[in-house]
């Protein structure tokens, strides 16, 4: 202060001004002051925040580092893992799971029990699981216990069941008679093929003989359970079609349908099996395959004609009747190169004299394979005569005319006419049998070797074919029958069967070579 006071005489400027000056420029240093105060706190907040961000930074950083080395760990186990199947628990009283039972049984019914199990080990192997593989016989007996099952199902109340009824034939005099149905509300729409997985089985029957009072009485016994069905569908068995005058009831009687391939091959039966042309060609075929098939013509070896159903499957022998005939005519064709002219007119030089009659009998086979494609797609209904009619002029439009082949369509349109006139005006009904037969070549399949040998236990599966299985059906079923269940149903309905029969006589022999 003495200081200001001894040097005030140096300040032009009145002492009220300079002393206003110095306030001013002390309240200015005062508001900087607290200015730079604010950003100072500002600051250290923002440092304060800076600081957090890199504490949780530094803690986010440690828990990825643990992370990492966790994920890296598990990697390491993984790599010196073994593949096992998980999250399949065993069923109760069973070493496996239903996912595992089920995959068991869809790899048997396309491929077989014993192929089955190969095809689990070869996968297994190939993506190095470790897991227990069941045996061919413990397939077997599931799909036993399964098919026991399908048929033990509650009853579906309805009044538009559509029955299909046959037979199939085995070594010796057994027969399986099977039931499968489905509603004609369940049937595909027109255009669509019907798939054999949406039939149920109602019955499997083992018997040696199957007159019509015996198929009175399966009628009887599956109509007081599924009650009378609206449509029953045959072949031309006359067992399984005239006994079903027992399916009625105080409403109405089951409508009978017969089978369009069925009456188709019987047609085309009559048409051939008095041609004296067509029963020397099959004695040429017969001899062309004894001769050619050791001999460098054994590429154009026939094939064997089957002895049953035979005019239901000559589709093969006219197709290769054709080729002949146009190898014949080709000597230059490449499947002829190293094969003489004069060897080739010793074996096959018969063709020639055939080549007209092929021409006639392969479209006599094409007309019925479009009848049954149409059938297998439409089904049957009011209006489906005409569809077949149609469906020949536009195959035979561009041909020359054949009096043969006009007979049959004539008599193919007949039948589906009169199987349409059973029917009500808005009825839609099925007239093909080819599911059955289907479901019989899965089953046939299944029993490989067997199928030679006589009805076995195996015949307790035939329902199993017609699932498609998961793990949920698998518990259903299998939850339902036991093994003993399974066993008391083989026994009630097939009895002795033909193996059992074999090996008691060659142990009687046996025994008498040791006395």
């Amino acid at each position: 202060m003495a200081l200001f006071t001894n040097s005030l005489g140096q300040y032009s400027s009145s002492l009220y001004e300079t002393a206003r000056t110095l306030l001013r420029s002390r309240n200015n240093q005062a508001v900087r002051a607290e200015r730079i105060k604010q950003e100072n706190r500002q600051l250290r907040a923002s440092l304060e925040q800076q600081q957090r961000c890199l504490d949780q930074a530094k803690h986010d950083l440690r828990e990825a580092h643990a992370e990492i080395q966790s994920l890296c760990e598990q990697q390491r186990q993984c790599r010196n893992r073994v593949p096992t199947l998980r999250g399949d628990l065993p069923l109760p009283g069973h070493q496996y799971g239903a996912a595992t039972i089920a995959l068991c049984l869809n790899l048997a019914r396309r491929i077989g029990f014993r192929p089955a199990v190969s095809a689990l080990q070869i996968v297994f192997e190939a993506f190095g699981i470790i897991s227990k593989i069941p045996t061919a016989e413990t397939i077997r007996t599931w799909a036993c216990r399964a098919g026991v099952a399908v048929l033990g199902e509650p009853p579906e109340e309805a009044d538009d069941w559509i029955w299909m009824v046959d037979h199939s034939n085995q070594v010796g005099q057994e027969k399986v008679l099977q039931v499968l149905a489905i509603r004609a509300k369940d049937l595909p729409p027109p255009g669509q093929t019907l798939a054999r997985e949406q039939l149920r089985p109602l019955a499997v029957r083992p018997g040696i003989q199957w007159k019509r009072d015996d198929m009175r009485q399966v009628y009887r016994e599956l109509q007081a359970i599924h009650g009378t069905p609206k449509f029953l569908l045959s072949d031309g068995a006359v067992e399984l079609r005239e006994s079903a005058d027992v399916l009625q009831n105080a409403e109405r009687s089951t409508i009978v349908l017969g089978d369009f391939k069925h009456f188709a091959a019987n047609a085309l039966e009559r048409i051939l099996k008095s041609n004296d042309r067509f029963q020397s060609y099959l004695s040429w075929l017969g001899r062309s395959r004894s001769t050619v098939q050791q001999t460098e013509l054994c590429h154009l070896t026939p094939p064997t004609l089957k002895t049953k159903a035979r005019f239901m499957n000559l589709g093969p022998v006219l197709r290769w009747g054709q080729m002949l005939s146009y190898q014949a005519s080709h000597p230059r064709s490449r499947s002829r190169q190293g094969v003489t002219a004069k060897r080739f007119n010793e074996k096959f030089g018969w063709i020639r004299g055939y080549r007209e009659d092929l021409s006639i009998w392969s479209r006599c086979q094409r007309v019925i394979q479009i009848g049954l494609r149409l059938i297998n797609r439409e089904g049957l209904a009011h209006g489906t005569a005409k569809k077949l009619r149609k469906a020949f002029e536009d195959e035979c439009q561009d041909q020359p005319a054949c009096e043969v082949c006009d007979r049959l369509i004539e008599t193919l349109i007949e039948f589906v006419l009169a199987n349409e006139s059973k029917l009500a005006t808005r009825d839609r009904a099925w007239l093909s049998t080819e599911n059955m037969e289907s479901s019989f070549g899965a089953f046939k399949q299944l029993e490989g070797q067997q199928s030679k040998g006589g009805l076995t236990s195996l015949v307790s599966a035939m329902p199993m074919v017609l699932r498609r299985w998961d793990a949920s059906s698998v518990r259903t079923c299998l939850s339902s029958i036991s093994t003993k269940q399974m066993r008391a149903w083989v026994e009630d309905n097939l009895g002795q069967t033909l193996n059992s029969k074999r090996r008691i006589a060659f142990a009687e022999a046996s025994l008498e070579s040791l006395g």
